[in-house]
């Protein structure tokens, strides 16, 4: 675990609410040159804190009407086999392993609900997959967050 002081933690919270935050805002929010930003910027990216910048994309926007979260069960020997087959594919956005009820979670975007079938069928025919449990997403109430709100709570209170 790399130790990381308050300063590191409010660069991560600027960067949790909006990663084009300009270097210059954080700067000038920590009282510390911009230079002294991308420095430790730098060390959160090299010791993988911080393993890239993203964005949230409204999938209806795209025309991707159907996204779904599939728990796959899979035979013991054939996890990874499936995993990276599932990793493979063109819509598919996210892989996980996973304990619990399901050895896999998987997020999958389609068109439309014919599309989603298909694919649902398709994925059904890897060899080693024992059962699928989509669960179709019909409205997002929040956006997966960088930060556990936890985090920017004791941040908070230390300021």
């Amino acid at each position: 675990m790399i130790e990381m002081d308050e300063k590191d933690l409010i660069i991560l919270k600027e960067l949790s609410k909006n990663a084009r935050t300009p270097v210059t805002r954080i700067a000038k929010t920590l009282g510390i040159s911009d230079v002294a930003v991308k420095k430790r910027m730098s060390k959160l990216e090299k010791s993988g804190v911080i393993r890239r910048y993203t964005l949230i994309i409204d999938n209806k926007r795209l025309d991707y009407n159907a996204v779904a979260y599939i728990g796959v069960n899979v035979q013991p020997d054939k996890i990874l086999d499936v995993a990276n087959y599932l990793r493979s594919k063109d819509n598919v956005t996210f892989v996980a392993l996973t304990s619990g009820d399901h050895d896999l979670l998987v997020e999958l975007w389609a068109k439309d609900s014919t599309q989603l079938s298909k694919e649902l069928d398709s994925i059904r025919n890897i060899t080693g997959v024992v059962n699928l449990y989509p669960a179709i997403i019909l409205d997002v109430i929040k956006e997966k967050e960088a930060l556990p709100q936890e985090i920017l709570k004791e941040l908070e209170k230390k300021q």
